[in-house]
């Protein structure tokens, strides 16, 4: 693990009991001081590009790429996407999405258990923001140390898949807690997955007191109507106030790229 969120040192230095613990808790104070100068800096980047910025987080294998493929396939005819992929290692997810042709940049973070703000900002300046719609990032498969770190996204995604149990928001509430949708995937599995409960879920969110939506599809066999809605509604809800001209495919200058330049906020569920 890493030790940026601390989660990397011994227990004992998790609690701020003598001197030595209180300067390491000052140290990972300053860290996320750092962290939360460089999402909001990013925050303002992505406003100013006038695009819709969402956080993919999840445990390993809960299918996040393969939402982004089924994602860019219903979607990439009529916005402009792009993705950054967090993985410890390899470029296999890339390089997934770019067999979609939609442009990826992949952040290999070694070590680190989590993306955080700066990651994001180097990676940003690899892609055209100003001529995006939606930008997605992929976290590492984590349901801990994400949650943790702003990285200057609009919304926080959060993706739990039927073989992990309908218990995990109760088990990783921070996380759940902090999300502005929860994605039930692989529910193509449900027929033989008879321990899980898809209104479970929304009841443990209730229980945490988050009232984000809880949305059950499968990349595989749909329905994705639902969140597709979702994004497209986010996005509205980004550019409803402030326009910017953009040129048309003929030349001239039409008001197609507006910018909405507050947070968005999370439908009712």
């Amino acid at each position: 693990m890493c030790q940026t969120c601390g989660c990397a040192l011994p227990d004992h230095l998790q609690h701020a009991s003598n001197e030595h613990d209180v300067h390491t808790v000052e140290v990972l104070e300053g860290l996320k001081a750092h962290n939360d100068e460089a999402a909001r800096n990013n925050r303002e980047r992505f406003d100013r590009a006038g695009l819709l910025v969402v956080n993919l987080m999840s445990s390993p294998g809960a299918g996040k790429t393969r939402l982004l493929e089924t994602t860019i396939e219903a979607l990439g005819g009529r916005y402009r996407l792009a993705v950054i992929e967090g993985d410890l290692e390899t470029e296999n997810d890339a390089r997934r999405i770019r067999a979609k042709g939609v442009p990826a940049v992949q952040i290999t973070t070694g070590s680190a258990c989590h993306l955080d703000a700066s990651m994001v900002h180097r990676a940003a300046h690899a892609l055209p923001l100003d001529d995006l719609d939606i930008l997605f990032i992929e976290n590492v498969g984590n349901l801990v140390c994400p949650a943790s770190f702003d990285l200057g996204q609009h919304a926080n995604v959060t993706l739990l898949s039927t073989p992990e149990g309908d218990d995990k928001p109760l088990k990783y509430p921070v996380m759940f807690r902090g999300s502005d949708l929860v994605l039930v995937t692989k529910t193509d599995l449900l027929p033989v997955l008879d321990d899980f409960d898809v209104e479970a879920v929304s009841d443990h969110m209730r229980r945490l007191a988050c009232a984000a939506p809880v949305m059950a599809l499968s990349s595989k066999s749909g329905p994705l109507d639902a969140w597709l809605e979702w994004l497209e509604a986010g996005l509205a809800e980004r550019r409803r106030l402030h326009f910017r001209p953009a040129p048309s495919p003929g030349g001239s200058s039409l008001l197609t790229r507006p910018c909405f330049l507050g947070h968005l906020a999370s439908p009712d569920p």
